[in-house]
């Protein structure tokens, strides 16, 4: 059986708490949802914040709901961009990653730490995880054929929850090395 996952292009963007929310936008604001992503109940917002670094600075639109802690993912070529030196990391991971501020209409956040590269991954519900022969945490490749540009993308750690729609997610460095200029399917392999 092919194992076969949709993969999306993850740009840029922030998460944020509900306490920075507040400073950035104003005392009890909510965040207006532009558009629904993949994963269930998640969506990309009409508001966006500037993200400073040492060496420069990004737009970014901020996805919801808000969350426990701020996080800013960016690509690596981004990151150089800010001139900051953000690890690789899942998602959630914050601890000793790198610092920026950031600047909304209301007020600006210096963060100690939050910015990340996101490790590339999929998130799987468990019922495809047992058809797929996979488990949660488990180290993968993913092999996209692009005109061109095909690869295998290594090192992607799968993410299982009943709360998650299947589908790989990489940013858009990775997805420019593959010459994706849109989701495509792409075969998992263990």
């Amino acid at each position: 059986m092919k194992k076969e996952v949709i993969v999306e292009i993850s740009a840029r963007h922030v998460h944020v708490s509900q306490e920075h929310l507040e400073i950035l936008f104003g005392e009890g604001y909510a965040l207006t949802k532009k558009k629904d992503l993949s994963q269930p109940g998640q969506f990309a917002c009409e508001e966006k914040v500037l993200v400073k670094g040492a060496k420069g600075e990004l737009n970014c639109t901020i996805l919801g709901p808000v969350r426990p802690a701020t996080q800013i993912e960016v690509s690596m070529t981004e990151a150089r961009t800010l001139g900051v030196q953000a690890p690789v990391r899942e998602s959630g991971n914050l601890a000793g990653s790198a610092s920026c501020t950031l600047v909304g209409p209301n007020g600006e956040i210096e963060l100690s730490e939050g910015v990340i590269v996101a490790k590339r991954h999929i998130h799987i519900t468990p019922n495809d995880a047992s058809e797929f022969g996979v488990e949660d945490k488990q180290i993968v490749s993913v092999s996209v054929n692009t005109d061109d540009r095909s690869l295998v993308f290594g090192d992607v750690v799968v993410r299982v929850s009943e709360s998650y729609a299947t589908a790989c997610h990489i940013d858009t460095d990775e997805s420019n090395a593959a010459g994706m200029s849109a989701c495509c399917m792409g075969e998992v392999i263990i």
